[in-house]
């Protein structure tokens, strides 16, 4: 039994999903790996009782990866391929994944077979002990220490130490959600890496488990270390996020109120020698710094005016998609 008694009386509930299981695979030239990959989770998700179905999500390859899924999806019952018109990259793929997936319970993994789908029943064991997302851990990397392993680690226990989610491996595609929690979260730029920090944000309960990790056999990395700085700018933008989303006048309201009062005091202090005791004070660079705390804080209030509307609109508005879909391909039967 891969899922709960809970979940099957939710997902009786609920109605409105006819499939157990989606896994999601975003692909972007791994023409290779494709036919391994699909008939590996085929084989181990046809051993359960539960429905299921695989989505490719072609990213605009150019190594043959599209055509062999137009070839190949039309003859799979258990396969819809979804072709995007270019390389938008991991994060639009796996949103289009997911805004097509029919299951109750979503898996993505890469699509290098690195990742182990015989690893996909553990993950959906354990989400049923009553977790929101289970997130795998390499602890086995097999991956070159110095570009990959060493950039890893470090960013791994920054991401943990600012978003507060303690987990190891922040990179490992193989992870479990509920549907239900990937429809509440908007994916955009390349925040893909921190849907744990994401969910966490929307109270959701996360753990991870050991997964395995083989020696990529086709293809090349599409990863280099200039990832580490984008994974630094999406950080920022995640500690953001956690801290202040529904409430940026807290921060830019704040940090205006300390410059308008310093500026406040510094003026006192001004006026007092100008009244009081007659001192000259126009050649002084006090009066100047005065100006600017006290414009800067007006600034920083008007911030954080502008930041709670914008953080309304985006709560209360419909987004558009970050991607656009050429076409889907699945079989008819």
């Amino acid at each position: 039994m891969f899922l709960s008694q809970s979940v099957l009386e939710q997902k009786k509930i609920k109605g409105d999903r006819p499939l157990d299981i989606s896994v999601v695979v975003p692909i972007y030239n791994e023409v290779d790996s494709i036919p391994t990959l699909i008939d590996k989770i085929a084989d181990i998700l046809t051993k359960s009782q539960y429905s299921y179905e695989i989505i490719c999500v072609d990213d605009g390859s150019t190594d043959g990866s599209t055509e062999l899924l137009k070839q190949v999806a039309p003859k799979r019952t258990d396969l819809k391929a979804i072709l995007l018109r270019r390389n938008y990259g991991q994060t639009p793929a796996m949103a289009a994944g997911f805004n097509y997936a029919k299951g109750e319970i979503i898996v993505t993994l890469d699509a290098d077979l690195q990742n182990d789908p015989e690893d996909i029943p553990v993950a959906i064991d354990k989400l049923a002990e009553g977790y929101d997302l289970v997130s795998g851990w390499r602890k086995n990397r097999q991956d070159a220490k110095l570009t990959r392993l060493l950039p890893s680690k470090i960013a791994n226990w920054l991401i943990a130490k600012v978003t507060g989610v303690k987990i190891h491996d922040y990179g490992c595609s193989l992870k479990a959600y509920r549907a239900e929690l990937l429809a509440d979260l908007n994916l955009y730029g390349e925040l893909h890496r921190f849907l744990p920090a994401l969910a966490y944000i929307e109270g959701a309960k996360i753990t991870e488990i050991p997964v395995r990790h083989h020696p990529r056999r086709h293809g090349s990395s599409k990863y280099g270390l200039d990832r580490t700085f984008r994974v630094l700018m999406d950080l920022l933008t995640i500690w953001f996020m956690k801290k202040f989303l529904t409430r940026p006048m807290h921060v830019f309201g704040s940090l205006g109120l300390i410059s308008l009062m310093s500026g406040f005091i510094l003026g006192v202090y001004l006026t007092f020698l100008k009244l009081g005791l007659g001192e000259n004070i126009g050649n002084r660079p006090l009066l100047i710094l005065v100006a600017i705390l006290i414009v800067t804080g007006l600034q920083l209030f008007s911030f954080g005016l502008i930041g709670e509307l914008l953080i309304r609109t985006y709560h209360e508005s419909q987004g558009r998609p970050i991607y656009r879909i050429r076409e889907i391909i699945e079989s008819k039967c």
